[in-house]
């Protein structure tokens, strides 16, 4: 049993955790007991980068409320890459080997993003970076929540208070938007675009179907239980 590794990705404000929350619901309520009595998963896993151990979580305290000085940008690429090096191998590697579904709210992607074509880092150095923290271990599916950066912004605003990365330029979130276009032209086999300007429960209806989508090409047995 292998379990797969599915990340919702995108801009701040994108509704990537709602729909993550609302995905695990579903799965719950509908395929995760075909899925758990075929034997094809074991359990099913909600987990999140920055933050989804221990020491992960007191790197995203650093990473998004910082209370000392600014953080310059190698140092938070750098910082990004130890919590992913620590969530692979605590976390992710042990219950994918127990054969979960996991369901990761930010990866790899992010980092390019974020720090490649927000911050204008070398791609190269964070491909090499990437492929040390995570030991070559890619998602199996990630879904980009595409939605226009001044609406997400907008939305993020509605929150009230804002992280240090939601605070940062309109110039440098229209980047990061950019990185993710890019990403997703250059990987169509593992990135699913989702229309993230529509309402809600619309944009679940669209993730649903790219999950069971996927889960049936995955588990064909699933076919006879939908």
């Amino acid at each position: 049993m292998q379990g797969k590794l599915i990340v919702f990705e995108g801009v701040e404000g994108s509704g990537k955790t709602t729909q993550l929350q609302r995905s695990q619901a579903w799965l719950l309520d509908s395929l995760y007991k075909p899925l758990q009595a075929q034997g094809y998963i074991s359990h099913l896993v909600v987990t999140r980068q920055p933050g989804g151990t221990e020491l992960g979580q007191s790197i995203r305290q650093l990473l998004l409320h910082p209370t000392q000085s600014p953080i310059q940008d190698r140092a938070e690429l750098l910082l990004y890459a130890a919590d992913r090096a620590q969530h692979v191998e605590e976390l992710l590697k042990p219950q994918l080997e127990q054969g979960a579904l996991i369901l990761c709210d930010r990866y790899t992607d992010s980092t390019v993003a974020y720090q490649g074509y927000g911050r204008g880092l070398d791609l190269n150095l964070i491909d090499q970076l990437n492929q040390v923290a995570t030991g070559g271990l890619d998602s199996n599916l990630t879904l980009w929540f595409d939605l226009d950066v001044e609406q997400g912004l907008a939305r993020t605003r509605l929150r009230g208070s804002a992280d240090r990365i939601e605070q940062d330029s309109l110039a440098f979130h229209q980047r990061v938007q950019q990185g993710f276009r890019e990403l997703a032209s250059a990987h169509p086999n593992r990135i699913v675009r989702i229309d993230a300007s529509h309402s809600e429960t619309e944009v679940s209806e669209q993730v649903q179907a790219v999950l069971q989508q996927w889960l049936m090409q995955w588990y064909p047995a699933l076919l006879r239980h939908s």
